[in-house]
This record gives C-alpha cells, sequence and structure tokens, in this order.
C-alpha cells in the first residue's frame, strides 16, 4: 500500500536531488510546501521555471546575473584593473558581503580535481589568462580555499601567472577572529605563521 501519495513522493524525490537536503528533510519541505495556501506553490514553482531562462552567465566575470556584462563589472565605481580568482558564484557574494573588496571578480565554476576528471579545460581557466593577457589587469588575487583542490588551483594558477606584468597576490589564510591559539589544528596555526604581517 503506497503511503505518500505519487504527486508528494515526486516533489520528495526531486527536493532530495539537491546538495545537503536527505529524504527526511525533503519530506519536511515537501509537506510544508503541500500546507501553504496554493498561491504560494504557484509563486514557488513560477520561480523555479523562470530561473534558468533568466540568469545568464557574465561574459566578463562568468557569475550568474539577468544582465550582461553584470552589475559588478558594469560599476564604473569598481577597480577593473584588481582581479579577485575565486572557485564559484558563492564565494563572490561572501566576499561582497564584507565590503571590502572593490575591485572585479573571476569565476572559475571549479577547482583542479584530476581525480573526478576536472582539469584546467573542465574551468574558466583560459578565460582569466586571456583577461589577464588583455592588459588591463594590475593585480590578480586568488581567493580559492584552502582546500587540497583549491590550494592545488591557487598553485596552478600562479604558475601559469608568474611571467605576466601583474601583481600576484592570495586571500590571507590563519586564525579565525576570536579563536584561542591553543584550538588551532596545526595546519591552520601554520598557515598563519607563513601569512604572518608587518605589526606596524
Amino acid at each position: 500500500m503506497q503511503v505518500i501519495p505519487p504527486a508528494l513522493e515526486r516533489l520528495i524525490e526531486s527536493l532530495g536531488k539537491l546538495p545537503g537536503i536527505g529524504r527526511k528533510t525533503a519530506t519536511r519541505l515537501a509537506l510544508n510546501i503541500l500546507r501553504r495556501p496554493v498561491s504560494q506553490a504557484l509563486e514557488l514553482a513560477a520561480a523555479l521555471s523562470e530561473l534558468h531562462g533568466a540568469i545568464q552567465l557574465c561574459s566578463c566575470c562568468f557569475t550568474f546575473s539577468e544582465s550582461d556584462p553584470c552589475a559588478i563589472c558594469a560599476d564604473p565605481k569598481r577597480n577593473s584593473a584588481i582581479i579577485c580568482v575565486v572557485e564559484q558564484p558563492g564565494d563572490l557574494l561572501a566576499i561582497e558581503k564584507t565590503g571590502s573588496f572593490r575591485g572585479h571578480y573571476h569565476i572559475l565554476h571549479g577547482v583542479l580535481s584530476p581525480m573526478d576528471g576536472i582539469g584546467p579545460e573542465e574551468i574558466k581557466i583560459r578565460e582569466l589568462l586571456a583577461r589577464v593577457n588583455s592588459g588591463t589587469a594590475d593585480e590578480v588575487l586568488i581567493a580559492t580555499s584552502s582546500t587540497v583542490p583549491g590550494e592545488a588551483t591557487a598553485s596552478y594558477l600562479i604558475d601559469r601567472l608568474q611571467g605576466a606584468p601583474i601583481k600576484l597576490t592570495r586571500l590571507a589564510c590563519g586564525i579565525p577572529m576570536g579563536m584561542d591559539i591553543k584550538y588551532a589544528d596545526r595546519h591552520t596555526l601554520a598557515k598563519a605563521i607563513e601569512s604572518r604581517s608587518p605589526a606596524v
């Protein structure tokens, strides 16, 4: 006997395909949608159906945008000579929340991972090199994660960009604000020592 109606089961299965959503969470979300007014469910369905048609990649930085170029690339108040290289659009959003970076971005849409068949051709490295070779950049800030693939990607980019007439910088890594040193793992502490800066 089927306890869950087929239409609800299809929604649960669809939601369960999202990252970080297991069957239990997918069921809870589906039931929540079902309990809401039909107008809200239709609003959600409309937003989902319009998503791929409305969003495109910015031809300059490759972030998701409804316009080309995106709002950041089109902003004349931003410094287009500084390019911050990040792995995913979510990383751009995280940096933008700080309000401390006023340059442009370049989204790789992944990291190098030979074990998963992801090489330089599978992510936006060629496009980054073309931007740098065009002569418009003075600095490239590499802001990849401090994971093994992120570090491998950063090393590859540093190697490829070493001869270019630009300043190459890395996002500093180390001990988070408010953390007691004795609780930092040895890799974090080592990075903090390597990334030390002048005290005055």
